[in-house]
């Protein structure tokens, strides 16, 4: 096993485990900061993978932007955090039974998948993912129209949380 497979499955697994901790812990903010450490941890598998702008990308987005605000609007609601009622679903088990069965189904799946055991290929010095996601972006040929409806459907989105803020009441 190479040194890079060996940190890409020590992010993976503390990736795991906060995203466990994410859901399964009782208070709100640390729920939001276990969310934060699961969405770094995405971002440095993307790292490792020599995915640099999509890691970028997550951070700025998801870690900077998402999960900030998330936080920000935990803190600043005034309401007592306090758990008032139970704090588990009666029916855990079915949730329990279908996600071990789930995970039963993906090994039996990738038992005989031969993936585990290539690496990748390696990528040339003179290769811009960025340029080449750019050009993609705004070709005819490509994904510029898709690229364009969603930039008007925020447009719109935009939009319409002004029109709601400044509605008088």
């Amino acid at each position: 096993m190479t040194p890079e497979q060996i940190i890409f499955l020590i992010v993976a697994g503390a990736t795991l485990v906060s995203g466990l901790m994410v859901v399964s812990t009782r208070n709100l903010v640390h729920a939001a900061l276990w969310l934060v450490a699961t969405l770094f941890g995405v971002a440095a598998m993307y790292a490792i993978l020599n995915a640099g702008f999509i890691a970028v990308v997550q951070v700025v987005v998801y870690v900077g932007a998402i999960a900030i605000l998330f936080i920000f609007a935990v803190m600043l609601t005034r309401r007592d955090m306090r758990d008032s009622g139970p704090q588990h679903n009666k029916n855990w088990w079915a949730g329990a039974f279908v996600s071990v069965l789930t995970f039963g189904g993906l090994v039996a799946l990738f038992q005989s998948w031969a993936g585990f055991s290539k690496t990748a290929a390696v990528i040339p010095s003179g290769f811009d993912a960025v340029g080449l996601l750019g050009s993609q972006l705004t070709s005819p040929e490509a994904y510029v129209l898709p690229f364009e409806v969603a930039s008007v459907l925020l447009l719109a989105a935009m939009v319409g949380a002004v029109y709601v803020a400044f509605t008088r009441k």
